[in-house]
C-alpha cells in the first residue's frame, strides 16, 4: 500500500469557531459582490491558508482570479489517474503560464493497487467508492490543512448548486468555502477567459460542457443537461466532493 499521504497547507490557526464566524459575516457581507470583491476580501484574511481547487475543466478562470490577490496561491488539482490527456495538458500550461502553484493532490492507492485490491475498472462497478477514494479522501486531507477553500461552483450547473453562496460555511471540512463564479454563466466563463487570455480545456468546445475523469465522462447532445454526460445512466450527479 502507498506511503500515508499529508496535507501541503501551512495548517489552521483560527478556531472552527472564529472560521464559521467569518463565513457567516462574509456570507451576508458578499451576497451580491462580484467575484473580484470577495476575493480580495478572501486574499485579505486568509493569505496562504487559501487554496484554489481546480478540475482544470471549465473553471481554469479560478486560479487566475486568485492569483490577483494572493500571488502563487496553492491550486489544488485531483491527480485521479483517469484524467483526459486534454485535462492534464491544461493542468501543465496553468501551471506554466500562471503565478500559481498547483500542487497534484494524490490517492492513497495508485490505479494498479486500486485494481489489485478492488479489481478492474471499479468506476464501472462502483463509480461512488471510486470517487470517495480518488477525489473525495485526497481532497479532505489536503484542505485540512487551509482555511478557507476557492471552488468553481455554480448554480446553473444543477439543482443541488442553485443556492450556493458567494461565502458558505463548510460543515463538512469546518473551514470557509468561496464560490465567487457562483452568479456566473457558461457564457461569462468562455468570456472571462477570452478577454484574459485564460488557458481553457479544449473538450469544452468539443461536446464536454462537464468535465470529469475519462471512463465515467461522455459528451452531451444539443440541448441536454450541461452534466448529462457524467456518470451517464447512473443514479449519481456528484463526484461527494460539493455533497
Amino acid at each position: 500500500m502507498s506511503t500515508p499521504l499529508v496535507s501541503h497547507g501551512p495548517g489552521r490557526t483560527r478556531t472552527p469557531e472564529e472560521l464559521e464566524q467569518l463565513a457567516a459575516e462574509a456570507s451576508e457581507r458578499f451576497a451580491d459582490a462580484t467575484a473580484e470583491e470577495v476575493l480580495a476580501w478572501a486574499g485579505e484574511t486568509f493569505g496562504k491558508s487559501l487554496a484554489v481547487a481546480c478540475s482544470m475543466a471549465g473553471d481554469t478562470v479560478l486560479p487566475h482570479l486568485v492569483s490577483q490577490t494572493v500571488p502563487d496561491v496553492d491550486v489544488l488539482f485531483l491527480e485521479t489517474g483517469y484524467h483526459f490527456i486534454e485535462t492534464i495538458g491544461t493542468r501543465d500550461e496553468v501551471a506554466e503560464t500562471m503565478p500559481v502553484n498547483v500542487i497534484n493532490v494524490l490517492p492513497q492507492l495508485t490505479v494498479a493497487e486500486q485494481d489489485a485490491e478492488y479489481g478492474a475498472k471499479l468506476h464501472d462497478r462502483n463509480p461512488t467508492q471510486c470517487c470517495a477514494m480518488r477525489k473525495v479522501e485526497p481532497l479532505n486531507r489536503e484542505l485540512a490543512g487551509y482555511e478557507a477553500w476557492v471552488t468553481g461552483v455554480r448554480r446553473e450547473d444543477n439543482a443541488l448548486r442553485a443556492n450556493a453562496q458567494l461565502v458558505e460555511w463548510d460543515k463538512t471540512h469546518q473551514m470557509v468555502k468561496i464560490n465567487p463564479i457562483a452568479p456566473w454563466s457558461f457564457d461569462d466563463l468562455l468570456e472571462y477567459a477570452t478577454d484574459h487570455q485564460v488557458p481553457i480545456n479544449p473538450l469544452l468546445a468539443d461536446g464536454y460542457p462537464s468535465i470529469g475523469c475519462e471512463p465515467c465522462t461522455r459528451r452531451v447532445a444539443p440541448g441536454e443537461d450541461p452534466r448529462a454526460g457524467r456518470w451517464a445512466g447512473l443514479n449519481k450527479t456528484e463526484c461527494g466532493i460539493h455533497l
